[in-house]
């Protein structure tokens, strides 16, 4: 399992009525740096409304389906070259 694949899973338990998606990417981070590895940059902007919101959204509606290209591409994107 990837790191982004466990972050869509933790997601997708809602084990909270609110705040899944931050336990989840907060979880991940945890576990990146545990490993010596870069947290995910989850784009580097606002995930609560917006375009960025939209797009996480529809990465993780993508992973539903088995395509995990775009959370891929989403966790990294905010990422400077």
């Amino acid at each position: 399992m990837t790191h982004a694949q466990l972050a869509k899973r933790l997601v997708s338990i809602h084990p909270f009525a609110n705040g899944n998606g931050r336990f989840s990417r907060s979880m991940n981070d945890l576990l990146l740096k545990s490993q010596r590895e870069t947290a995910f940059s989850w784009s580097s902007g606002n995930l609560n409304s917006g375009e960025i919101r939209d797009r996480y959204i529809a990465a993780l509606r993508a992973a539903d389906t088995r395509d995990l290209r775009p959370l891929f591409a989403f966790v990294r994107s905010g990422e400077k070259d």
